[in-house]
């Protein structure tokens, strides 16, 4: 099994916390914030990388959670609104896992290998993980090193 590259989306690639109202309207049912949420990176470099890691012999994945506030209706529009954003920011990039799951599921189960990395604005989650964990503030220059790195 390939070496996986894993994603948070919240907070890490997408800026959800830029909306003042995110939390009123999440707890609203509104799955906006998710569909709405700026860039956090500059997503033309970041998908570059993204095929370059995946011509290293790297696989990538997105693991991010489901609202903490959910019902199965909820979750079906949050799900979409997640894969819309990632279609529309990062539409050439081919994930070759996408996890959108319960909240406080632990990350680290999504494990491929022991070597996999996580990108992640949760310490908590980076702490859980037992492969290397990063700050989003990581994500390019980490990229950088590991798509001119020999495997």
């Amino acid at each position: 099994m390939k070496q996986t590259i894993w994603f948070d989306m919240d907070g890490t690639i997408a800026d959800l916390y830029a909306d003042p109202d995110w939390l009123p309207k999440l707890r609203a049912y509104d799955p906006s914030p998710y569909a709405e949420a700026n860039v956090m990176h500059n997503m033309n470099l970041l998908a570059r990388l993204l095929h370059r890691v995946q011509a290293a012999g790297y696989a990538i994945g997105i693991i991010s959670w489901l609202s903490k506030f959910p019902t199965p209706e909820y979750n079906e529009a949050v799900t979409s609104a997640k894969l819309n954003w990632l279609n529309q920011h990062l539409h050439s990039v081919r994930f070759d896992e996408i996890h959108i799951v319960k909240h406080g599921t632990p990350k680290s189960s999504f494990m491929n290998t022991p070597h996999d990395i996580l990108f992640d604005d949760e310490e908590g989650n980076r702490t859980e993980w037992s492969g290397k964990a990063y700050e989003p503030s990581d994500i390019i220059s980490i990229l950088k090193t590991l798509s001119t790195a020999e495997k």
